[in-house]
């Protein structure tokens, strides 16, 4: 583990003595526990990569708790890439094998098993879709059945993704022209796992406002799922293979920018040029691929996207605020440009949501592995929401929506959670 957090020693010592990231940091706002903190959390990791301290089950639970939002690097005034330092932290847990056999049980299923091929992934979506069709689940949920069994378990089943009709996988071609006049820009789509066969729906939007932003729109065969979840739950082997998969699909000089809809995927294929470069067959060409990288309100932003001046009557009248997904805002920094999208379309009141930028505690699987810590989370993210009440929340990410819009609907909410793409397809005019 000492390798691993070489590049960041020296900082490190200057950031035990700091302390801007507590106030910043959820999981110590709920605890006031220092080792539930970034600083904690760092002290815990030098003392492990030093030899002081082996892998206790307190330290292997404090990396698990954290989640990885990465708040505690925007306020960091050292430059601090927490976010490595612990996944590094849990590649070094896996490596060691100090996880419950449950969780490694299921980290070989999920991670090491399911998610490296698409197309087991769309049979496993096909799968629920079809458990979801009987109407088994919903005659045990509205029964009390389920909640009689396990409140835990009954909580689960309203945090089940969709399972769109046709994955977007399968109905999107790999070139899709501009709606109308010349090719502007050509660019890439990561079509995704979850993206791909929960929300198809988001991901055909995202393809229809890049045509009408005069993109020639390219979907490479070859593309799997990124690999973030792989590295942010420390089976970075897996990650890799992933990312190397994508830089085939994606090293294209052709292409002006690669264009993402969700965050985490976003974050990390940016990051692919780290974690090749040491590595001489692959360096160069994850450079490519992540400087072309850019998040959807990212690239529209840059490109000068306007909004129709007649919207949709979906967004007409409405109350909308805005939801910055954790690895949008604090990994990607991207959090002006959704704001001014938005801001430019007529019609609409725009509303700031009061700590927009908290993490809601979905973080991947996080609401899946811990599921009671991420509903103290949520609470809070709902607490914000009831204060403005929009109509509709905007989000870049799809465990953002899974998560909040869970939320809205247990507490009977009218809010309605919307992707950024589908968003702005109304913005363009597009029922």
């Amino acid at each position: 583990m000492a390798e691993l957090m070489a590049p960041e020693y020296d900082i490190l010592v200057h950031c035990m003595h700091c302390g801007l990231c507590l106030p910043q940091c959820p999981t110590y706002a709920i605890t006031g526990n220092e080792r539930s903190s970034p600083r904690g959390r760092i002290r815990l990791m030098k003392s492990v990569a030093d030899g002081i301290l082996p892998i206790t089950d307190t330290f292997a639970d404090e990396m698990d708790f954290c989640l990885d939002c990465q708040a505690c690097e925007t306020a960091c005034p050292a430059g601090v890439k927490y976010g490595a330092l612990v996944e590094a932290a849990r590649a070094h847990i896996h490596q060691q094998k100090r996880e419950s056999w449950l969780r490694r049980a299921g980290k070989r299923f999920f991670l090491g098993w399911l998610l490296m091929k698409r197309r087991r992934v769309h049979a496993f979506a096909r799968v629920l879709d079809w458990i979801r069709r009987t109407g088994i689940p919903q005659a045990l949920q509205t029964s009390g059945i389920l909640e009689t069994i396990s409140s835990r378990l009954a909580s689960f089943t309203g945090l089940t993704p969709p399972v769109s009709p046709r994955f977007s996988s399968t109905v999107l071609p790999n070139t899709n022209a501009p709606l109308r006049g010349s090719v502007r820009y050509k660019v890439g789509f990561l079509t995704g796992c979850v993206m791909d066969v929960s929300y198809a729906d988001v991901n055909n939007d995202t393809v229809e406002v890049l045509r009408r932003h005069g993109c020639e729109v390219v979907i490479p065969d070859g593309q799997e799922c990124c690999g973030s979840l792989h590295a942010h739950n420390g089976d970075l082997r897996h990650a890799d293979e992933l990312a190397k998969i994508n830089i085939e699909a994606f090293d294209d000089s052709s292409l002006d920018c690669i264009v993402m809809n969700s965050a985490g995927c976003g974050a990390f294929m940016k990051e692919y040029a780290h974690r090749f470069k040491g590595d001489p067959q692959w360096k160069e060409r994850a450079e490519r691929v992540s400087a072309k990288i850019r998040d959807l309100t990212e690239f529209l932003y840059e490109t000068g996207f306007s909004p129709s001046n007649n919207p949709s009557p979906a967004l007409e009248g409405k109350t909308v605020s805005y939801h910055d997904a954790c690895h949008l805002v604090h990994t990607q920094k991207v959090s002006r440009q959704p704001r001014e999208l938005m801001r430019s379309v007529p019609g609409i009141l725009y509303r700031e949501l009061p700590e927009s930028s908290w993490c809601c505690g979905s973080a991947g699987i996080y609401n899946i592995v811990r599921h009671d810590d991420s509903l103290a989370f949520l609470e809070r993210k709902l607490a914000n929401i009831g204060a403005i009440a929009p109509d509709i929340l905007v989000t870049g990410n799809p465990g953002c929506m899974i998560q909040i819009g869970f939320g809205l609907k247990r507490d009977g909410r009218r809010t309605e959670v919307m992707h950024t793409a589908t968003f702005l397809r109304h913005a363009c005019g597009a029922d």
